[in-house]
């Protein structure tokens, strides 16, 4: 059960980090959301337009459909396929007929034959289905364009964390700035009187600001994903991988610069997953993690 609820926080994270948008704009998220007898660990609902620069949503406004877009996930640890047909008959007797309905699935026992054919069956254009095993690691989706889509938006198996860390997008602009203006020093003393003067400053400012996000991310931005089996952790282009089975132990560890970390104990050495810098929350990680190392 402890992995249903693991997934349901997975996708619950990719809705507000926006993973989803190739889908639609989801904007409202409710949680434990009952349609008749049927309760939906999460329910979002959005829509197509889009909410960015002035001319994309000038676009939208002209080109976009403006159906309403329904996501819902349902997780149990066996779904039946008249289950799945009374949840699919529930979200189109309370919605519009051309609102566009997600739905995916997952459970922890192996998906049934029986379950995969009424996936798989589904015809109506406006209802996308993806349904997913815990057990087997096996997707099935409808055949048609949404279901496709949804396979390939939604990811039920793993969860991706990260967030800008401005301390070192900081570092990076000043280490940059310095070593520019280390250069127009060395050309005004080598005779080009005009290397050091306001605009050469801004540009030079301007200059900085865009090869140090180049140096973040190519040195600091970190990246941490977990599923069942293990995780990898990404800081610039440096890769940390491992296995759940490899560590016995964990602990909330507190740096000398006060940043909290996650870290891992094995028979050979120690692993520090740094959490702020990864935009995700030290009580979900900690039970999280614990519990996936407990159970491999």
């Amino acid at each position: 059960m402890y992995e249903l609820d693991f997934v349901t926080d997975m996708v619950e994270e990719q809705l507000v980090k926006g993973n989803l948008r190739w889908l639609a704009n989801f904007n409202e998220i409710r949680k434990n959301y009952s349609i008749g007898d049927v309760v939906f660990p999460i329910y979002a609902s959005g829509g197509l337009q889009e909410k960015g620069f002035f001319l994309s949503r000038i676009f939208s406004a002209f080109v976009t459909p403006r159906y309403k877009v329904h996501f819902f996930l349902y997780a149990a640890s066996e779904v039946d396929p008249k289950l799945l047909r009374k949840m699919i008959l529930s979200c189109k007797s309370k919605f519009g007929p051309d609102d566009w309905i997600f739905i995916g699935s997952v459970q922890s026992e192996p998906l049934g034959k029986n379950l995969k054919e009424a996936v798989e069956s589904v015809a109506d254009k406006n209802i996308g289905i993806a349904a997913c095993s815990l057990a087997s690691k096996e997707t099935v989706s409808s055949s048609n364009v949404l279901g496709k889509g949804l396979t390939k938006q939604l990811k039920l198996t793993e969860a991706k964390f990260e967030a800008f860390d401005w301390p070192n997008y900081l570092k990076s602009f000043t280490i940059v700035f310095f070593l520019g203006t280390l250069l127009l020093v060395i050309l005004s003393l080598s005779g080009l009187r005009t290397a050091i003067q306001l605009w050469t400053l801004l540009l030079m400012a301007l200059f900085s600001l865009v090869v140090a996000h180049r140096v973040y991310k190519s040195r600091y931005h970190t990246t941490l994903t977990l599923n069942a089996k293990g995780f990898q952790f990404k800081e610039g282009h440096a890769v940390k991988e491992g296995r759940w089975s490899d560590y016995t132990d964990v602990t909330i560890y507190i740096t000398p610069s006060h940043e909290t970390c996650i870290r891992l104990h094995s028979r050979k050495e120690t692993f520090d997953l740094p959490l702020s810098r990864t935009g995700i929350s030290r009580k979900e990680a900690y039970n999280a993690i614990i519990h996936l190392i407990r159970k491999s």
